[in-house]
């Protein structure tokens, strides 16, 4: 029997996932929490086999829970959305899996019975994606190029890039210099532009760029 816990922010979604594992004899559901705050305690009381974590969970980014729960647990990501950042970010935290929500119920038990045993399991999107990014290694972003390039796209000057990464400006200018020329683009709006029609970035929840002070190109 493999043992879940679902971690989701809507109630309705996990209401469903849960009847949904429920009609597989071997899946239980131990426990569900829409409370990220929440998840470690019932990790220690409920002892599951396989954490099913959604990314979006309010304020909070689900990826910040996966190095602790993969301590005890496998961590098997169930989420809405796949980009190059949501990716990367959750398998160098230690998640076992990435599962898109359009999955059927029949992938969904198959990815949580194959989490559990620590066998990778990506959905199609997931894994073409990885296969792209694995074609194109001269345009491959570096962690640090993606994680300037989302604080880019929720409207952060290159001062605040710079106080959120601990580095200095000259660094953040180096760093989108190198983005515009992988991403075939001249400016921050661009880069932007870009990297969302690559499915690089998702726009969803950020302030739409805003208009730096700090010029039109770095």
């Amino acid at each position: 029997m493999t043992r879940v816990l679902l971690v989701d922010d809507h109630p309705v979604l996990r209401s469903g996932v849960a009847a949904i594992l429920g009609t597989f004899p071997d899946i239980e559901v131990v426990a569900s929490t829409g409370d990220p705050e929440a998840v470690s305690a019932l990790v220690a009381d409920a002892a599951p086999d396989v954490v099913v974590l959604d990314l979006g969970l309010g304020t909070r980014n689900g990826v910040d829970l996966i190095p602790g729960l993969v301590r005890t647990t496998r961590v098997l990501v169930f989420t809405a959305t796949a980009t190059d950042v949501s990716i990367m970010r959750a398998l160098d935290a230690g998640a076992t899996g990435y599962l898109l929500k359009d999955a059927t119920a029949e992938e969904l038990a198959a990815a949580v019975r194959a989490a559990a045993t620590g066998t990778a399991v990506y959905t199609r999107a997931v894994a073409e994606r990885m296969l792209d990014r694995g074609r194109r290694p001269d345009e491959t972003l570096t962690p640090r190029e993606l994680d300037v390039l989302e604080l880019l796209a929720d409207g952060s000057t290159n001062r605040l890039i710079a106080g959120r990464l601990f580095m200095s400006e000259s660094t953040v200018k180096t760093h989108l210099v190198r983005v515009f020329a992988k991403l075939g683009v001249d400016g921050r709006a661009g880069a932007v532009a870009e990297a969302t029609r690559r499915g690089i970035i998702a726009l969803d929840g950020l302030a739409h760029p805003a208009r730096s002070p700090d010029g039109p190109t770095t």
